[in-house]
């Protein structure tokens, strides 16, 4: 009797396992039960998930910051073409995967996020001269294709996180334009330095000689007579103080010393 209980069991539990089935929906997935075609509202986060493998399946969608690369080309304000490498950073809103697969299915990057792109970049680079391109109007022009995006993905569950020009390949002749233009800049605020740096010199020297002149016209203003007197005494007394002979010559007033020696040899040349 045992036996046989057993036995149905075992039974009753595989038919039940048979008609069981489970999958893993793991971190940065949404998981949306699908039974006869129909897609639950409900969306499953991580974690073992079971259902029903003859009627149902789970559907798991990406919810992480995915990227997308594209090579496109451009237009500009004054008609020029560039070639132009893409990045396009998007997620799905976990809680609009069922309304994203009901209206757009899987393929909603070529079905909505290209070409939405591809429009919205279109309108925005063709107000934009292709040197913005390459100056630091480029963030601009990426917020703004970013902004005309999402006025239509953000109603279907995608929201664009950036769109990113990673480079810019601008047409020969204007390459070398800017490039032309951007050394004549450079020349000019070298010229402009050394300019300014001379000027800088200049009024250094003038103020150097303002000082001087300053400066003697003090010395000057204060060389009295009386002073020039004095100045005459501390001399003599200076010379008497010396070890050497000397001849001194005086008006009165002023001082004017010879060496001894010196003098002596003029005066022998002058007798002979």
């Amino acid at each position: 009797m045992r036996k046989h209980t057993f036995l149905a069991m075992t039974m009753l539990f595989a038919i039940a396992f048979g008609f069981t089935n489970c999958t893993v929906v793991r971190e940065g997935q949404a998981g949306v039960k699908r039974t006869f075609g129909k897609y639950s509202d409900k969306t499953y986060a991580s974690g073992l998930r079971m259902f029903n493998p003859f009627t149902s399946t789970i559907v798991k969608v990406s919810t992480q910051t995915e990227n997308i690369e594209v090579q496109v080309d451009i237009p500009s304000r004054e008609g020029l073409t560039i070639r132009s490498e893409v990045s396009i950073l998007y997620n799905i809103v976990q809680k609009e995967v069922p309304s994203v697969l009901r209206s757009i299915g899987m393929n909603y990057e070529n079905t909505v996020i290209l070409p939405v792109f591809r429009s919205a970049v279109a309108d925005v680079t063709s107000k934009y001269y292709a040197k913005d391109m390459h100056s630091g109007n480029r963030a601009e022009i990426e917020t703004a294709i970013r902004d005309m995006m999402m006025k239509t993905t953000k109603e279907r569950g995608i929201i664009v996180e950036a769109v990113l020009l990673k480079s810019i390949q601008l047409p020969k002749s204007l390459a070398k334009a800017i490039e032309d233009k951007l050394e004549t800049e450079q020349q000019a605020q070298r010229m402009e330095f050394e300019l300014q740096r001379e000027k800088q010199e200049a009024e250094r020297k003038r103020i150097e000689a303002q000082g001087i002149s300053d400066a003697n016209k003090i010395i000057a203003a204060g060389l009295t007579p009386e002073v020039l007197q004095f100045k005459s005494i501390e001399a003599w007394l200076t010379l008497s103080q010396s070890p050497n002979a000397k001849v001194i010559i005086s008006n009165g007033s002023l001082p004017m010393v010879m060496d001894a020696l010196e003098e002596g040899d003029k005066l022998g040349r002058s007798k002979k």
